[in-house]
């Protein structure tokens, strides 16, 4: 044995390390793919606002939750996350649908933060106009164990990275390399990006040579954002009068403790007492058999009505979705709540189960406000508090 593997050997048992069943030296075909945050350093840097690094790991999140490729998180670099997929490569269609997901996603928040005009953060968030570059490449890797973590290693992890720099003009496009294109038919390639066209590029890395890609600009996709386009909507709303003024309905349902009151289907609510009642706090809900995540993000008084928005995470069928309340006054003893749910897709391949989704996640909401102005009625009537949350109530 020599002495390199002696120190790899000791190494191993300094750190409690297990061999991995695929040996360090063979390497694994994989997608590489990194989605990158265009503006992040100056953004970071000149706006002077404290809630900057916390809205940045807030689009890192939309990032991760847009994977609908089955990819791994290998490293969160600052302003980028490098996904890997070990084995066969997406088609060129599987893989034009991730790119769209992911920058209407990341659009879309950015376009929830901008709304609100009476926020320091909002002003710099226009101001700085963050957006983002996607790198595609595809290529052996070996996979390593180092302690915990796992590392991927080899030249094409190399060129992925260096990618990154490349002679694109512009901010926002999809860069594909060359040894991904090889993979797919010519024909879908022509095909699978609808909104744009391809372009040839190369770019000279020291070491590695030219690098030979193809790119297109991702800008024709914000005519399809929130709002963006007349009559298209990734919403889902109900309207209910609350018996109740606008600014006690807006404490009842930022009210963590009250929500499996009115919530359906809730069983339980998680939250750090602490941070309760402020932007950003978070909170995980028992919904029927499983758990969703959401964060208070927007808190808004305006002239005419009352805003509250929350993200929504790791709701199975709407990923990256968000959740308004619109409270307008009536009178001193009553308010108009508009419940809105947008959503940026529906986690279905068939067109009947997405409506089938929508159905119920329309009943759902509406059998939420029902309960919710019942439970602002008996809040406000003298007796005792709120009944215990209906554990039988319809499942969404």
């Amino acid at each position: 044995m020599g002495l390199l593997d002696e120190l790899r050997t000791a190494r191993r048992l300094a750190g409690q390390r297990t061999r991995t069943a695929v040996p360090e030296t063979a390497a694994q075909p994989a997608l590489l793919f990194i989605p990158d945050i265009s503006g992040f350093t100056r953004f970071i840097e000149e706006s002077g606002n404290n809630q900057a690094p916390w809205l940045i790991a807030d689009l890192l999140e939309i990032l991760i939750e847009a994977n609908v490729l089955n990819m791994q998180v290998n490293e969160i670099q600052g302003d980028a996350i490098l996904f890997y997929r070990l084995g066969p490569p997406p088609t060129i269609a599987e893989l034009a649908s991730q790119c769209r997901r992911v920058f209407l996603d990341f659009q879309n928040y950015l376009r929830i933060i901008e709304r609100d005009t009476d926020s320091a953060l909002a002003a710099v968030v226009r101001e700085h106009a963050l957006t983002l570059k996607i790198i595609v490449h595809y290529g052996p890797v070996h996979v390593a164990r180092i302690r915990e973590h796992t590392k991927l290693m080899g030249r094409d992890v190399i060129v992925v990275h260096r990618l990154l720099k490349n002679d694109v003009v512009g901010s926002e496009y999809v860069l594909l390399s060359a040894e991904y294109l090889a993979t797919q038919r010519a024909a879908a390639i022509r095909a699978a990006f609808p909104w744009t066209r391809l372009l040839a590029g190369v770019t000279n890395y020291q070491y590695l040579g030219d690098i030979h890609y193809q790119y297109a600009h991702l800008t024709p996709l914000r005519l399809l954002l929130q709002g963006a386009e007349p009559g298209r909507s990734n919403a889902v709303q109900v309207r209910r009068v609350l018996p109740v003024s606008a600014a006690y309905a807006l404490r009842v349902v930022s009210n963590l403790r009250l929500r499996p009151n009115w919530l359906q289907g809730t069983h339980s609510v998680r939250y750090d007492v602490s941070k309760s009642n402020r932007l950003g706090s978070t909170y995980n809900v028992g919904l029927n058999r499983g758990q969703v995540d959401f964060q208070a993000v927007q808190h808004f008084v305006g002239a005419e009505r009352l805003e509250y928005v929350e993200k929504i995470a790791h709701f199975r069928m709407f990923p990256n979705s968000l959740l308004f309340f619109f409270l307008e006054e009536i009178s001193d003893k009553a308010c108009l709540l508009t419940l809105e749910f947008r959503y940026g897709h529906v986690a279905a391949t068939s067109r009947l189960v997405r409506f089938g989704q929508l159905r119920r996640l329309h009943r759902f909401l509406g059998a939420s406000v029902h309960a919710l102005a019942a439970l602002c009625r008996q809040l406000t009537r003298p007796g005792p508090g709120p009944t215990p949350p209906n554990r039988t109530k319809p499942r969404i």
